[in-house]
């Protein structure tokens, strides 16, 4: 082996509020030639009731709908590429963003048309909008209008009875639904200066983003933080669900209840994905892929929130097919329950992660979501303190996390596609059979 990893250098970030309370965080990064900035706020399916499900989804189309000097989408658009740019949008489950990167030369011009574009929305061309967002939600459904994304319904069955169980779009008969007053209150109430982070990277000075962040920012109105009620963990079994759809192959979602985002085990958290999902040599494709050839792909994924996690793991496979690759899937948590990984795993994923915290620094789209998620959900820390914390983290921490995850009343099994031949009741064995590692 080559000389140890470097570890991950200080870098200069400044947090700061305006008047107005909205707090803005700026991390330069000089020797790069492109200026980032970005809005995060907090909004997202998990902030709505079932009647105003998919309208965060829905605002963020329609915010690029115009405002009263930029009265249309090609307006709009034509005005941040004229600047170098193009503006950049997407809502989570809890959390929703816009930015925009461009040449640093171009910066107070975009700020100024960002900040118009976040808070002057005219709601313009609504019903054409709705046709728009009512083509996308097609897209998770079969031709008889039944709901077959997999990752959609595996958060429902995980989250029967809360709003992350919801899916991010909505569906057609609620989006129709919507109107102007409903838009301006989910615009108010979200779009606020409590509710938000704006932040700048890149080839920015600090000073200058400060400057301009209370020039175009400071009318932002205070508003209030929302907030949601944690989800309540009362399942008692492993749970399973078969959704019947004619396809080629089954879609499986292997998923554990884990731990929130803020816990003291989100290191371990993040160990433990790099020793099961960090490349074709980590333990899930070498075992399910690579050594057993049972499919073309399968991944692992955490999702974090601020009162829970999820621990999922996705493949595509032949229908036949579906109760062998669970019983994999599940066998590999439980051994690493009950050994861990070995040193030579966690040393190369310290080693990894180390390097995408590195990485991460040539990057003003990355580092910004880092520090503004951070501050957005109240886990702020620097590239350097999360590594620190990744790297301490022991074989045992991870046997302990597995141990704890790998629990009967965690786990829930969806398989969409058509299980024929006896296959569906072997997958459903599987899952009740399931047992503690």
């Amino acid at each position: 082996m080559d000389a140890p990893p470097r570890g991950v250098a200080s870098h200069p970030c400044r947090v700061d509020k305006l008047d107005n309370g909205l707090t803005v965080v700026v991390s330069p990064q000089p020797p790069l030639h492109r200026a980032h900035v970005a809005l995060y706020v907090r909004v997202g399916s998990r902030f709505e009731t079932p009647a105003e499900n998919g309208l965060s989804h829905f605002l963020e189309h329609m915010l690029y709908r115009g405002t009263p000097r930029l009265p249309h989408a090609h307006d709009v658009n034509l005005a941040f590429e004229s600047l170098g740019g193009y503006l950049y949008a997407a809502t989570q489950v809890d959390f929703g963003v816009f930015s925009v990167t461009l040449p640093p030369e171009s910066l107070a011009a975009a700020t100024g048309l960002f900040a118009e574009v976040m808070m002057d929305p005219t709601f313009a061309d609504i019903d054409v909008e709705k046709e728009i967002v009512c083509e996308e939600i097609l897209e998770d459904l079969d031709d008889e209008g039944r709901m077959i994304d997999a990752d959609n319904l595996s958060r429902r069955l995980i989250y029967p009875d809360h709003p992350l169980g919801f899916t991010i779009t909505g569906d057609e008969e609620r989006v129709r639904s919507f109107d102007r007053a409903m838009l301006k209150r989910h615009h108010a109430r979200h779009y606020n200066a409590a509710n938000a982070v704006l932040a700048f990277s890149g080839d920015v000075d600090p000073n200058r983003a400060l400057e301009l962040a209370a020039r175009h920012f400071s009318r932002m109105p205070r508003g209030e933080r929302v907030t949601s009620a944690p989800p309540v963990h009362a399942q008692k079994r492993a749970r399973f669900e078969l959704v019947e759809n004619v396809s080629s192959q089954t879609e499986l979602r292997v998923c554990y209840r884990a731990v929130p985002d803020r816990s003291e085990m989100r290191p371990a958290i993040d160990m433990l994905m790099r020793i099961l999902d960090d490349g074709m040599s980590t333990r899930l494709y070498h075992r399910v892929c690579d050594d057993k050839g049972l499919c073309y792909d399968v991944s692992a994924s955490y999702d974090g929130y601020d009162d829970d996690g999820i621990l999922d793991f996705a493949a595509g496979v032949q229908h036949a097919r579906a109760a062998v690759v669970t019983t994999e899937i599940t066998s590999l948590l439980a051994d690493l329950a009950r050994t861990g990984p070995t040193e030579a795993e966690l040393e190369k994923a310290r080693r990894r992660h180390l390097w995408d915290m590195r990485t991460m620094l040539d990057s003003p789209e990355e580092l910004a979501g880092f520090y503004a998620a951070g501050v957005l959900f109240d886990r702020f820390e620097t590239p350097e303190t999360r590594a620190a914390k990744n790297a301490a983290v022991t074989r045992e921490d991870i046997r302990a996390l597995a141990h704890l995850l790998a629990q009967p009343e965690r786990l829930n099994v969806l398989a969409v596609g058509l299980l024929e031949d006896g296959e569906d009741r072997r997958l459903e064995e599987v899952v009740e059979g399931y047992g503690p590692p």
